[in-house]
């Protein structure tokens, strides 16, 4: 008997000790992700976050932690960003350091959770030109329509109630909303932290990003993120649609004086030169792939082939420039954006107005200062 109680004994001192280590194990270390939106919001702050996004999930982060400072940008990479959030498979948390206007409030009601600093604002969200001018109303519906849609994305905590109130959220693109207590007609809506928090756009309050943490009790974590290199600065600037815009002009201009004035030259320099600085980021980002590069190429020689040894013009020429433009069109699209009809057909119209547009400008100056120097 005494062996058995001996057995016991051991047994029971066995599991204890199991159970004390498995209550001072060390719970698994968290993976936070944190993105930095603190710039205008356009070409390469989308680059930057969509990196930041692919990283977190290759590195099986448990949060994705945006801090942001921004007055607003480019409508169109506000709206390729909110969608981004929204489809994320992981919590996305925003912590708001000073601003999140315009642009910047789209993108924190698409978080799962946001956060605001004393003294932080959040709101205005009207569509405006480059000049600060409210742009017509057709733009400001399609600013109205996706804020509310990002909005109701977020769900109802109660059946009567919602989130984030759409309401409110459309008040903050249109002035001549009025919702009682809130905001008179001919006023956009602007909350600071504290009436964010009254109303249900903010979540709770915060003096930094540790804080944040700490109020959503993730306690064992590490914070990464990534920090752009001065290649990524480098193809920041080359993708952005007025460097792009004059890049094509050069293209343009380089091809139109090089058949002017026959021989390898300045301008075919120029036009190769410019071509090199289009497709090179677009190729490294994986927005332009071989086929357009070649059906570019093949697009030159045709006009080439057109102007010096066909007669005429006719098919080869125009051949040329179809594929010339749907060369430099398809490489400012990201397809892998290509899923739903409105993925496609925006960034489409977008690209190949700009090809057009720069295309045609550069033409009739090209024109025109071909005959003053050329002219008799």
């Amino acid at each position: 008997m005494s062996g058995i109680y001996t057995f016991r004994k051991l047994v029971l001192l066995v599991l204890g000790i199991c159970w004390l280590n498995t209550l001072g194990a060390a719970e698994p270390e968290k993976v936070v992700y944190k993105v930095d939106i603190k710039d205008e919001i356009g070409p390469e702050v989308w680059r930057l976050a969509r990196k930041s996004f692919d990283l977190a999930g290759q590195e099986k982060a448990d949060y994705i932690l945006i801090h942001m400072n921004t007055y607003g940008g480019m409508v169109v990479y506000a709206d390729s960003l909110r969608s981004m959030i929204l489809n994320s498979r992981k919590p996305v948390w925003v912590f708001i350091d000073n601003n999140a206007a315009s642009a910047g409030a789209l993108i924190s009601i698409a978080c799962d959770k946001i956060y605001m600093c004393e003294g932080a604002n959040i709101g205005a969200a009207t569509v405006v030109n480059q000049t600060g001018e409210a742009m017509p109303d057709k733009y400001q519906s399609y600013m109205r329509s996706m804020i509310r849609s990002t909005a109701e994305a977020q769900g109802r905590d109660t059946v009567y109630r919602w989130k984030r109130n759409p309401h409110i959220a459309e008040a903050m693109v249109d002035q001549s909303i009025y919702i009682q207590g809130i905001t008179d007609s001919g006023r956009v809506v602007t909350f600071t932290a504290r009436e964010a928090m009254k109303y249900g756009f903010c979540d709770g309050m915060a003096e930094s990003v540790e804080e944040v943490l700490k109020k959503e009790q993730v306690e064992n974590y590490t914070i990464r993120s990534y920090h752009p290199t001065v290649t990524d600065r480098i193809i920041g600037f080359l993708i952005n649609p007025v460097i792009q815009g004059l890049l094509i002009m050069v293209i343009v201009g380089g091809i139109y004086f090089e058949l002017q004035t026959p021989g390898i030259g300045f301008p075919l320099a120029a036009a190769l030169t410019a071509c090199l600085l289009y497709f090179a980021p677009l190729y490294l980002e994986g927005f332009a792939g071989y086929w357009e590069i070649i059906a570019f190429v093949v697009g030159v020689v045709l006009l080439l082939l057109e102007i010096f040894v066909i007669p005429g013009f006719g098919v080869a020429g125009i051949s040329g420039i179809v594929l010339i433009i749907v060369a430099l069109v398809f490489a400012g699209i990201d397809h892998f954006s290509f899923r739903f009809l409105g993925d496609f057909v925006r960034p489409l119209v977008r690209s190949l107005f700009l090809v057009v547009s720069a295309s045609l400008v550069s033409l009739l100056m090209s024109m025109w200062l071909g005959a003053k120097l050329f002219g008799s």
